[in-house]
């Protein structure tokens, strides 16, 4: 059985941890377990249910009305939502629990009646990527189980590489980058989606992949000399000193800008090396890409 804590709850739902307790005690959609140490922990029925109700609460109805309903008057009402945003947030609900429930067929089929009917961009922009955002994939692992990552992680992998294979635009950015994960990371989904970004808006790409040795960086950067590097760490080898990493490929690359994101420059506070940039979030990362164009 899946178990989740309330911090789960909250990062998958949005709903704060707070506001969740009190729904607990109010009313009745919401029984928790405990361990032996008295701490709270919920099904994955319970993860649903409160996916749900967010959506419709955030959507006009009240809790205390929610709390009446039955499952199925739940699910007509939500499927019943017309706004965009509503049904972009419904389908991402959707995902995360076909994910806890290892449904995979009905994950992919998901995923591939959106691109039959909006396209692999609109896809990729209003579906993948603020699901990979909820569940944190692009920015720190350990939200969800590392079967679950591993399982949706590579349907979504063979989409965006579809998308990044189809890409094309009017646009025209006398630019390149290379695009790299170091030696010990291999969590590629946020690279994938830069790569896509960047592709879409014109930019040249030259995608090196993950697991890298600096070695092989500093090889391809020196012959096709990119306007700029770019990485998106999440979640390295134990062994990974980043700050000596930032001074090393500094050094060996002291003339070409280097960009990184993800976990590792979140929370980084010490002074970088010169011409290295740390994007400590998606939102910095996407106005990035944006002033490219």
């Amino acid at each position: 059985m899946n178990a989740f804590t309330i911090k789960d709850l909250e990062n998958l739902s949005g709903i704060k941890a707070h506001t969740i307790r009190i729904w607990e005690q109010r009313y009745s959609f919401l029984k928790p377990q405990r361990t032996d140490t008295n701490i709270r922990y919920y099904s994955s029925h319970e993860l649903k249910t409160v996916l749900n109700i967010s959506l419709l609460n955030k959507y006009g109805y009240k809790i205390s009305h929610i709390d009446r309903m039955s499952e199925a008057e739940m699910k007509e009402k939500i499927l019943s939502l017309s706004q965009a945003q509503a049904q972009q947030e419904r389908i991402i609900n959707e995902l995360i629990q076909h994910m806890v429930d290892l449904d995979l067929d009905a994950f992919e089929m998901l995923l591939d009646n959106f691109i039959l009917a909006r396209g692999i961009e609109k896809t990729i922009t209003f579906i993948i990527f603020p699901f990979l955002e909820r569940i944190g994939i692009l920015w720190v692992t350990n939200h969800i189980n590392p079967a679950q990552e591993h399982l949706v992680t590579n349907i979504i992998r063979q989409k965006l590489i579809t998308g990044i294979e189809s890409a094309s635009t009017h646009l025209s950015v006398n630019k390149s980058v290379l695009l790299f994960l170091p030696e010990g990371e291999h969590h590629e989904l946020g690279l994938l989606f830069m790569h896509y970004m960047l592709k879409s808006r014109g930019v040249k790409v030259l995608y090196v992949g993950a697991n890298v040795p600096l070695n092989d960086i500093e090889f391809v950067a020196k012959l096709k000399k990119p306007d700029f590097l770019y990485s998106h760490l999440t979640s390295v080898a134990l062994n990974f000193n980043f700050e000596k990493y930032l001074s090393k490929i500094s050094t060996r690359l002291p003339d070409q800008p280097i960009i990184i994101s993800g976990q590792l420059a979140q929370h980084y506070k010490k002074k970088v090396p010169p011409k290295i940039s740390l994007k400590k979030s998606l939102h910095e990362v996407m106005e990035y890409v944006a002033a490219l164009a």
